[in-house]
């Protein structure tokens, strides 16, 4: 069992980073948004953010809002998780989704 195994496996068990990735399967979304879709803090959304992002789970893309100020756009990166038990150990999978900027870019082409 790798390290990058054992973080993907603790980010599962926190409910905070499975809402996070639930919502973000549907559409990018801002801090903001996920924390008013999830139920959370900004402090609690950003610790989580940032364990998806060093697992590579969630990616996220700088965004210029109307008014000229920046904020960033989160991504699922993840498709589906899967744990294997065979002849007494583990291994687990993890399935990447399509491109994160192509998602993005059908996002923002949706806008139009």
């Amino acid at each position: 069992m790798g390290e990058d195994e054992d973080a993907v496996l603790a980010l599962l068990d926190d409910e905070y980073a499975r809402a996070i990735l639930a919502h973000l399967t549907i559409e990018p979304m801002s801090v903001d948004e996920l924390c008013t879709a999830c139920g959370m803090s900004d402090a609690t959304a950003y610790r989580r953010l940032d364990r998806l992002l060093d697992a590579d789970l969630v990616t996220e893309q700088q965004e210029l809002d109307p008014d000229g100020h920046h904020y960033k756009r989160y991504a699922a990166t993840v498709e589906n998780v899967t744990v294997t038990f065979t002849d007494g150990s583990y291994e687990v999978a993890v399935t990447r989704s399509t491109d994160p900027a192509d998602r993005f870019t059908d996002l923002f082409e949706g806008l139009s």
